[in-house]
């Protein structure tokens, strides 16, 4: 046998600690003499430790021996009911084996009983079968009298007795015998359709009749929920759908409404896509659709259930046939006041108070959330057909405006003036009013659309600008033919310098945004050219009264003191005072223009008819002759206003300095400073120059051509060139003053 050291390892092991513990607990309480004093109290106290210890030890030991015996006694008890169980089951077992035989024959007898009970279903409803026609009979005169609620309950009596019979029979797999019910009950369908139309006139005319006689309405509405109550039974159980389930006829009520709704009112004729008929369509449309909706807010919201939103219903129905509508209206050839209405009537009339944002709607009328009648593309193709309408319309309008105008330079009278006494004509006024007013119509419609206008209008006027000049062009042209023809020609080359002026001062107010005033570069360059041929014109005409008077430059009688150039200062003034009926920016610049063209034919004459001095004398007589013409000229410039810094006479008096210097040697210093102020000289004006001096000899003059040739000068900005302009003819005889030998 084993020790009880072997069987109780841990018992062994926890009485080496006990005893460790104790040993240590000792020698901590006995580590002096005098502490063993003290030691029969420490053994009392520790054997009664003890002692309580063992007591509940043997209390907790007991407790548990006392619950393992009553456990072991319930487990006898259970083995010996199990026992008994098992083998009162055997002998139920027996017992159904040994009866089994009889349960057949109450197989037969149940199937009689099945019979016997589907038999007696049949005799409880053959009273109503019988009267199933009569039903119907009935059913029909309630229809007719529109007794509806009636014959509604008849006509759903009728149909749950057939939907009885056809689900027993489909229960029962006869499906045969179905067809011979539908035959019986065929009926039905009849008086199902006839109900339905009855209904569906009754919610076409729901509009009217919620106004007229809300009764019969509220009688429809009340019909078809009954018959949606019966579909949504019916789908719920989901075991047999008779025939004609679901009817659907709540959405059929939404369907005939909605056509109701977008019946012939939406539908405009032909003859309604243009002009004042489809203005007067478009209001139509705006009243009436007003008026059915507060209807339809006011009344007919009473009429019908609250989750069939009928309000809300209605204005998407209204909203997405319009949408439609619009679109089919743009597939028409509309003109531009065609355009012009469906933008606004799209885009501001129908948000407006006057039509959905109407104070009888708000705020149950919502039409925020629908999205736009007209899409953006759509709204950018309209728009973009509407510009395209405009600018023909503008075109047309112009191109008459200058018809007029081309006449009006051929009167037998002076031009219009202003105020001021300036010419004028009505040209302005009537091009820009005509640019405003479609600009300002568009901005009633998108700041895009009138962004479209705005651009196409100023490149509608920027191609009149240059049909205007070029009918110009073609007034100078018969002029050159005819002086006489147009007789007020000047008069009237002014009026349309002042015309191009108010063109280009009014152009900035045409711009939408009043911060923005800049005129595209390529419109005022059209402004310009317009300008400069007007000034060309004029400056022409000056040059054909001054041309016989520079003509007899240079000559014996000029030189000896004749009245050319006062002749030619009498000229000028009489078409300086015909240019002061110009305005002052243009005046100053006709000024300018005027004495440039002064100056250049009177270097012309010098330069291609030149002539030799042959002695000091006729130099110093020459150059007198010079002064006086070029200082003449210069205070008649000054007296009409134009300052001598903006003169090109100075070259006449530099070119003077050329002539009277007096050593030839010279020369060289005074060319370079003469070529440097006058940049566009060349070498063929200079030599002309040395030859009229007439005292120039081949070194000098070799001098001052290679000085030219090693200081080429440059164009600086801004210059006004005057002697590229005059060319200088191929060397021929010169002209002499005097009798003698020529140079």
């Amino acid at each position: 046998a084993s020790s009880p050291d072997e069987e109780w390892p841990e018992a062994e092991k926890a009485e080496k600690l006990a005893r460790g513990a104790a040993l240590k607990w000792a020698s901590g309480v006995f580590y002096r003499p005098e502490k063993l004093e003290g030691l029969g109290h420490y053994r009392r106290r520790e054997t009664q430790r003890n002692s309580s210890i063992q007591s509940r030890l043997k209390s907790t030991v007991q407790s548990y021996l006392e619950g393992v015996s009553a456990g072991l006694e319930q487990l006898r008890s259970a083995a010996q009911e199990v026992q008994s169980v098992c083998q009162e089951l055997g002998a139920a077992r027996w017992a159904l084996l040994d009866s089994a035989d009889h349960f057949q024959g109450l197989q037969q007898m149940r199937e009689l009983m099945e019979e016997h009970v589907q038999l007696a279903s049949v005799v409880q409803v053959l009273p109503q079968i019988f009267s199933v026609h009569e039903a119907f009979s009935h059913t029909l005169q309630l229809l007719h009298g529109q007794h509806l609620l009636e014959a509604h309950a008849e006509l759903m009596m009728v149909e749950q007795l057939r939907d009885d019979i056809l689900s027993q029979l489909h229960l029962r797999g006869l499906s045969s015998a179905q067809a011979t019910v539908l035959s019986y009950f065929s009926g039905l369908q009849e008086l199902n359709e006839s109900l339905a139309k009855q209904l569906w006139d009754i919610v076409g005319s729901g509009l009217r009749l919620v106004h007229e006689d809300p009764v019969l309405f509220v009688t429809a509405v009340r019909i078809i929920e009954r018959e949606e109550k019966i579909d949504d039974t019916l789908l719920l159980e989901a075991t047999f759908l008779p025939p004609g389930r679901p009817k659907g006829w709540r959405q059929k009520f939404y369907q005939v409404l909605q056509d109701a709704i977008t019946g012939a009112r939406f539908r405009a004729p032909r003859t309604d896509a243009e002009g004042p008929g489809l203005a007067r369509h478009l209001a139509a449309l705006q009243k009436d659709i007003v008026s059915e909706l507060r209807v339809v807010k006011d009344l007919m919201v009473q009429c019908v259930p609250a989750h069939y939103n009928i309000l809300s219903v209605c204005t998407a129905t209204y909203h997405q046939a319009l949408t439609s509508h619009l679109q089919e209206l743009l597939r028409e050839d509309l003109d531009k006041q065609g355009l012009f209405l469906l933008l606004e009537w799209a885009l501001r009339v129908y948000h407006s108070p006057e039509m959905m944002g109407h104070p009888d709607l708000l705020p149950e009328v919502d039409v925020s959330a629908l999205g736009p009648l007209m899409s953006p593309e759509l709204v950018d193709q309209t728009e973009r057909r509407y510009m395209v309408k405009v600018k023909a319309s503008v075109f047309e309008w112009m191109q008459r405006t200058l018809e007029v105008e081309f006449k009006e330079w051929f009167r037998e009278e002076e031009p219009e003036t202003d105020h001021q006494g300036f010419f004028q004509s009505a040209l302005p006024a009537i091009v820009m009013q005509m640019l405003n007013e479609n600009i300002q119509v568009a901005s009633l419609i998108t700041d895009s659309l009138q962004q479209k206008i705005y651009n196409m209008a100023l490149e509608e006027l920027e191609a009149f600008l240059g049909r205007l000049r070029e009918a110009l062009v073609q007034c100078g042209k018969e002029h050159q033919q005819d002086r006489a023809v147009p007789k007020y020609y000047v008069s009237y080359l002014l009026a349309v310098l002042n015309n191009n002026l108010a063109l280009s001062n009014s152009v900035s107010s045409l711009h939408p945004d009043t911060a923005c005033r800049e005129v595209p570069a390529s419109l005022q360059a059209a402004l310009d050219r317009m300008q400069k041929k007007a000034t060309q014109l004029l400056l022409e005409e000056l040059l054909l009264d001054l041309q016989p008077l520079c003509l007899q430059l240079p000559s014996r009688k000029w030189l000896s003191g004749s009245q050319l150039v006062g002749s030619m200062c009498e000229v000028i003034d009489k078409y300086a005072k015909v240019f002061s009926r110009v305005r002052k920016p243009v005046f100053t610049l006709l000024l300018a223009e005027s004495e440039l063209l002064v100056a250049s034919q009177y270097l012309r004459a010098l330069l291609q008819r030149k002539m030799v001095c042959k002695s000091r004398e006729e130099r110093g007589q020459l150059c007198h002759r010079l002064l006086q013409d070029a200082t003449q000229l210069r205070e008649l410039f000054c007296g009409l206003g134009l300052d001598r810094s903006q003169q090109s006479l100075e070259a006449v008096f530099a070119l003077r300095e050329l002539i009277c210097l007096k050593d030839p040697a010279l020369l060289s210093l005074e060319v370079l400073g003469f070529v440097t102020k006058y940049p566009d000289v060349s070498d063929e004006h200079i030599s002309t120059l040395l030859d009229i001096r007439g005292d120039v000899s081949r070194e000098v003059r070799h001098v001052v051509l290679e000085m030219m040739a090693q200081h080429p000068p440059a164009l600086p900005e801004g210059y006004r060139p005057i002697f590229s302009t005059i060319l200088v003819p191929v060397p021929e005889l010169p002209f002499c003053l005097r009798k003698g030998k020529c140079a």
